[in-house]
């Protein structure tokens, strides 16, 4: 009877536990779906959220560690001082462009550090697409480690789910320059287009959320002959990062950066349905620690001397390796590039991390810009970029 009694008992708890686990997977889809409102954010919404987004999605830590890497306090930049002649037009851009965030590294040394919009140095801002940037070099750090053989392998070879899609044929390196062929809408106006359905529509049961979406999609030309944006490409490239090294992204970039490197915070990665951070997006950061990684790429991804990427890989990276459209610009290895030799690391409504070897320059921007993506915001971007250059001239520090 006792016997009886206990297993009955063990039953009742397994089936309780099991009731517990389904509505948790069914609120965090939910949550999931909920993503895509975040484009119809107004702007005390963006404002709140932005900085909020980890306790407002599930996510997964990434861990730092014992020691943090300095930055210590250079030059404050005199263009931008108090009654200078810029001072008033970088108040300009601060409160037209919506910025919550904005600092300047050179040699590894603060030039200037502002905060706005309530957010501050103890705070996080997602980094929407610049997320992109930082899974590319996961992917680096996975062929230096040996997870991964080649750029030039099937991307159905580590993420079998996509077998028999138009995936079929597709390589890593298409993955990464966007050059798959298969179709994709990214327009963030439509709530009908795929990068809203992607969090949108329920995904199939226990399949990563992108994987589920995109096996479904059709090849519209070649691989590697037409380059479209697509925020899913670089999910999924996350998720062949996983599969190859068997570990999460989270981990995985604790691991090869932010704990040898000395990252000052922990960060927070938004995950799907199934716990799959989402590579293409949604990486909460400290604007400092964003300034760190931004070092860590302008000095050869190394720790302690020794590179984590392939000997070349930051090279081929942030260079062109599939023409944009636009004239003097490209896209590498998930980095935004210039012909001048400038690159950049970008997400929506505003975030940015510039690269300025030739200056030994750092620029990380966090915005709340009204619209996802703008000419008119993405030109004063640009234009302050280069007053900061200019700046940085006018003082005798452009090595």
């Amino acid at each position: 009877m006792i016997a009886r009694r206990l297993r009955r008992a063990a039953l009742l708890s397994a089936t309780l536990a099991h009731i517990v686990i389904a509505q948790q997977q069914g609120a965090a889809r939910d949550t999931i779906r909920n993503a895509a409102s975040v484009l119809t954010w107004n702007m005390a919404q963006k404002e709140s959220g932005f900085p909020a987004m980890e306790t407002l999605f599930p996510n997964h830590t990434v861990t730092h560690g014992d020691h943090v890497h300095p930055l210590a306090s250079g030059a404050p930049l005199s263009a931008f001082a108090a009654g200078s002649a810029k001072a008033d037009s970088l108040e300009r851009f601060i409160a037209e462009q919506h910025v919550a965030g904005l600092l300047i590294l050179q040699d590894g040394k603060i030039r200037l550090e502002r905060y706005a919009l309530g957010y501050s140095a103890a705070g996080r801002w997602t980094s929407f697409s610049v997320a992109k940037s930082l899974t590319s070099t996961l992917v680096g750090a996975a062929i230096k480690d040996g997870y991964i053989k080649s750029l030039d392998e099937p991307v159905t070879k580590y993420i079998k789910q996509l077998q028999g899609s138009a995936y079929d044929g597709v390589t890593v390196r298409q993955l990464l320059t966007m050059t798959s062929g298969v179709r994709w809408n990214e327009d963030y106006t439509d709530l009908h287009s795929d990068i809203a359905r992607l969090y949108a529509d329920p995904p199939d049961s226990g399949v990563d959320a992108t994987v589920s979406y995109v096996r479904k999609l059709p090849r519209e030309s070649a691989p590697g002959t037409k380059w479209v944006y697509k925020t899913a490409e670089t999910n999924l490239i996350g998720v062949l990062v996983m599969d190859a090294t068997r570990k999460s992204l989270a981990e995985y970039l604790s691991e090869k950066i932010w704990r040898p490197y000395g990252m000052e915070r922990d960060a927070a990665w938004m995950v799907d349905q199934i716990g799959h951070e989402q590579g293409g997006c949604c990486l909460s950061v400290s604007l400092r620690d964003y300034a760190r990684f931004g070092q860590f790429i302008l000095d050869g991804a190394k720790i302690d001397g020794r590179s984590i990427v392939p000997d070349g890989w930051l090279d081929a990276a942030t260079h062109k390796q599939a023409e944009t459209g636009a004239p003097g610009a490209g896209y590498g290895y998930q980095w935004w590039t210039t012909d001048d030799g400038t690159f950049d690391a970008r997400g929506i409504f505003g975030q940015t991390i510039h690269f300025d070897a030739k200056r030994r320059l750092v620029i990380v921007i966090n915005s709340a810009w009204p619209v996802a993506t703008g000419r008119a915001q993405s030109l004063a971007r640009a234009q302050f970029l280069q007053t900061v250059a200019a700046a940085v001239d006018a003082d005798g520090l452009h090595r």
